[in-house]
């Protein structure tokens, strides 16, 4: 399978996660979407569009957004939102609203606080390329709340 195929199977297959202790949990639906970031130059003037991800390469820059909507009635507290990040692809920045791991979705928090194996230093400060998946807490969907959580990864 060629890489380019192996990425959009990979991406089709992009798995979420979601967990958190109440009921209230059952009634918050997900959906996902992965959009690339094209840049054009028209009369001299750049702009940059987002686009159905066929035909990525390495180096595209992707934009992985998850949605999320209260259907219930009730509130859904500590609502936790995971997201792994396919292997084809490395994140591209950090942002404020979500923890990392980078030990296959085991222990989240922020990108400075963790680190990883190294054949000459025994462990290394993780960096971007090392984070494996990303997670968002939300305090509290209320009912009938909806709202968008995303990120930015990198074709490998």
């Amino acid at each position: 399978m060629n890489k380019k195929v192996a990425l959009s199977f990979g991406l089709a297959c992009m798995a979420l996660g979601f967990s958190a202790p109440a009921t209230a949990q059952n009634d918050v639906a997900l959906s996902s979407d992965v959009k690339v970031e094209r840049t054009t130059v028209e009369n001299g003037q750049s702009r940059t569009t987002l686009a159905a991800p066929e035909g990525v390469v390495p180096g595209d820059r992707l934009l992985f957004t998850t949605s999320y909507a209260n259907g219930g009635n009730a509130v859904a507290e500590n609502f936790v939102v995971t997201n792994p990040l396919p292997s084809a692809v490395r994140l591209a920045e950090l942002d404020e609203s979500f923890e990392v791991s980078v030990d296959g979705g085991e222990t989240f928090a922020a990108l400075d606080r963790l680190a990883v194996p190294d054949a000459d230093a025994g462990r290394r400060p993780a960096e971007l390329s090392d984070v494996t998946h990303i997670r968002w807490v939300l305090a509290q969907v209320a009912p009938g709340e909806s709202g968008e959580l995303s990120y930015y990864g990198i074709v490998r």
